[in-house]
Parts: structure tokens; sequence; C-alpha cells
């Protein structure tokens, strides 16, 4: 065939318009399972065979959410109050450009279902209220019913799932499968594939054969349908000239390039099981996929997906604004999961938790009185309503319990003491002495307010 070339006005150089090669299905006999890098007794190794692509991030990337369908696959369900709640949360949190681009739900409990018409009466643009349903076609027709106008199908594309899962031939799995997506098509649904366990299939055997076919029906049906890329498992690798079918890269370039989807249509989800989840999506979005699909706090099946908290901030390190997103949402889900869910967060867990900008080393607190740059990320006091802080421990030294008290007392300027004043000798003469008798723990806020009262009683009242 003689490909038809245009100019690309982004790369500025002539490209094929169409895939330039497309393999026939391998309906092969057996499984492939890819032994040499996923041996079950062993860690699954990290190949490389070397080929690289090129950075392709496309001119609009979004984040998109599974906290009501994935997120509720590992964790007591949400009331229909619960979800709205975190569902408006969600909208003040990606702002009016919508760049938390949609949310995905469950519609088959009452609860769902009722959140679902809750969230949609609220009118908001963003984030897009959307749902996954079993493939078959009842429930297309329930959710087109619900004034649903996306929905997530799952079209698992390993050998693992197709061989050992479903029982079936590669080609029987595609044509189930483009069955399913034209029912969807029938009844004016978008369809959004879900390509699970795409890390471990047979990316030019399997993947691209079946997607340029959803290509080609989306193209003569004129409904766009979605292929979101599904690290199942945690297997990607963000590394570049590692061996397919773990190369986040390469997945996302040949579903471009070889399987022509446009970048708009494709979208990332990864897991964590590696802890690769946010280095992951950030390839993704680098390398042409305009979305990646998260979870508050990263709470999902396993170890979670990809934290939608931390891609707000990959999204403005790599655009250098937070295109009007509001941050500080991020500390009001931290403290509503807490206080209405009763969900822990880890302590430390970067832009949540409690103490994820805590200081117990004294040398590091000596570092913020000087200059709060020094040992703070940004400025998560206006960032995230988070004002860094200091836990007093037996290593905090007299830096510690000076910060400490200018920070609770909310001191500034010329009304800040300093690690010499008589007042901090005392308390760090008392905290010593607290460690020396054989305490193990942080001194609480509560105790170090009762013993400045008592060596300095009323000297910061009213503060």
């Amino acid at each position: 065939m003689d490909n038809k070339f245009t100019l690309n006005e982004k790369t500025n150089l002539l490209e094929a318009e169409t895939p330039y090669h497309v393999p026939a299905l391998d309906d092969v006999e057996e499984p492939n399972l890819f032994r040499s890098q996923f041996s079950y007794d062993e860690v699954p190794k990290s190949t490389f065979d070397y080929p690289r692509v090129p950075y392709n991030m496309p001119k609009n990337i979004y984040i998109t959410d599974t906290t009501f369908r994935d997120g509720q696959q590992s964790r007591t369900p949400y009331t229909t109050k619960q979800m709205v709640d975190l569902y408006k949360l969600l909208h003040e949190l990606g702002g009016p450009k919508g760049i938390i681009t949609q949310t995905e739900f469950f519609p088959y409990s009452k609860a769902d279902r009722t959140a679902i018409e809750e969230c949609m009466a609220l009118g908001y643009e963003f984030p897009e209220v959307t749902t996954w349903i079993r493939a078959v076609k009842q429930d297309f027709e329930l959710v087109k019913d619900m004034g649903i106008k996306e929905t997530g199908i799952l079209v698992s594309c390993s050998d693992y799932h197709i061989f050992n899962k479903l029982g079936k031939t590669r080609k029987q799995a595609m044509e189930q499968y483009l069955s399913v997506v034209s029912d969807a098509l029938e009844v004016g649904i978008r369809p959004r594939c879900h390509l699970e366990d795409i890390t471990r299939a047979d990316f030019y055997g399997f993947v691209v054969p079946f997607v340029h076919e959803l290509v080609k029906m989306s193209e003569q049906s004129g409904i766009p349908v979605k292929i979101r890329a599904c690290d199942t498992m945690g297997y990607g690798l963000p590394y570049a000239g590692t061996s397919l079918p773990r190369n986040v890269a390469r997945l996302i370039y040949a579903l471009q390039h070889h399987a022509g989807v446009s970048s708009e249509l494709i979208e990332w989800h990864g897991h964590n099981d590696f802890y690769k989840a946010v280095a992951n999506a950030s390839v993704a979005w680098l390398h042409g996929a305009s979305a990646v699909n998260c979870s508050l706090l990263g709470i999902g099946e396993r170890t979670g997906n990809v934290p939608l908290e931390a891609m707000v901030f990959e999204y403005a390190s790599f655009r250098g604004t937070m295109d009007g997103m509001e941050p500080r949402v991020i500390t009001e889900i931290a403290e509503y999961y807490e206080r209405e869910l009763g969900y822990e967060i880890p302590p430390m867990t970067p832009y949540a938790g409690k103490k994820f900008n805590v200081t117990r080393a004294g040398i590091h607190a000596d570092g913020l009185l000087k200059d709060e740059e020094i040992y703070n990320i940004f400025n998560t006091e206006k960032l995230l309503n988070r004002p860094v802080e200091v836990a007093v421990s037996n290593v905090s030294g007299a830096a510690g319990v000076a910060f400490w008290i200018n920070n609770y007392f909310k001191l500034k300027g010329s009304g800040t003491i300093d690690k010499k004043d008589e007042l901090v000798g005392k308390i760090q003469s008392w905290v010593s002495a607290e460690y020396d008798s054989g305490r193990e723990t942080s001194i609480s806020d509560e105790e170090m307010a009762a013993v400045i009262e008592k060596f300095a009683p009323g000297r910061f009242a009213g503060k």
C-alpha cells in the first residue's frame, strides 16, 4: 500500500496518515506467557533490547479518576453521600478547565446508581460521570437510560487472561470483544476499551491488530473509541530501551503509530505493585497518552492505583502551571477520608499524610529557622494549606524547639524567637531529661504547650 503523508505541525515532518504496518492477528495454539520475563517463582526481569521512541506529549493532557470504581475494589464501599461529597471535591480540585476530566462509577448497586444520579444532577461539566460495565448488551441499555455517554468495557488482552481465564483463543476473544463494542456503538454509547494486562500481552500478535479493528469501527460509526492501556499488575517499566510488553513508552508510541489511535483517545491506567505507578503514568503522558487514570490517595486493587494527588503536581511540574486546579483541596480530601471514612492515611504519604512535611532532625530544623526553602519541598502552606512543621523528639535540638514555638504560636518577623532564647534552653533541657529517662515517643503538641506555659506563663497569651 502506498501510504499518504502529511506535514505534522508539531514535529514539522512528513508523517504517514495511517499506520505503516498493521500485523495480522497471530492466532497461536499455545499461550505466550513471556516466561523469559515472567517466571512465577522469581522477581519479574527487567530486560533490554534498546529500541527507543521519542517524547511526544500531547498538547492537552488530563487526569481521569477511578475512585468510585477501582478505588472501591479494595475497601468498604462508599455510601452515596460519601461519593457525592468526594465528587464535589474532585470538581473543585480539577478547576474550571476540567483538568480532572472524568470519573467512573459502577452502576449496579442502589447506592452507586443514586450517587450517579445525584452527581449528574449537580450539573458540573467536569469531571464527566462515566461508568464501568460488564460486556453484555443489557448493561449498555442500563447506562444509556441513566444518561451516561461513555462507559468502560473490559477487554483482557494477555494470553494469561485469554487462554487461562477465559478459555478462548485469541481469534475468539477478539471476535467477542468487537461484538461487544459494536453493541455499545449501536446504542450510541462511547466505548472505553480497558485493555487489561497489556504489560503481559503479545503486543504485535494481538493488541495492535485488535486495536486497529477498533479504530476502523470508530471511523465507520463516527463515535470515538477510547483505548485505556491497563498495567493491571504494575509490571510496566519507565526505563528507556526496555523490552515489550513492559516498556510503557513503546506501548503508547505503538498504539498511536502502529495501531492508529489518536493521542486524545489514549489513556493510561497503572498499578503500584512495584512502586512505579507515578513514574509510569508520567512516561505515558510524555509519549503520547492524553490521560492518566488515577484514584484518590492511590486507593485501589492490591497496592493501589496512581495517586490522583500525585498527578496534580506532575501536571504542574510539566506545564509550569496548575491551570486552574486548586491543590489545597487535596488537604480537604485527606481530612475527609480520615474524619468521615475513618481511613488512616500513612503519615509520611506525600502531599496528604499528616507528617509529609514534618521534620524531626535538629539540623533540618536549624535550616528551617534560617530559610524554610532549605528543607521544604515547596511552599506547602500556599499550595496545600499545610505549613511546614517540626516534631519535637530526642533529635530535634534547640533549633527544633524554637521552630516548633514559632510555628505553633504563629510568630512572625521580629516576634519570632531563636534557638538561643532562654525559654528554648529550658524546654530543651526538659526534652533531654524525658528521653534520658527512657521515653521513646515524640512529644505531642499538647505536652509542648503545657511545658511552655509552665516555664513562661502567659508569654504567648493571645497568640
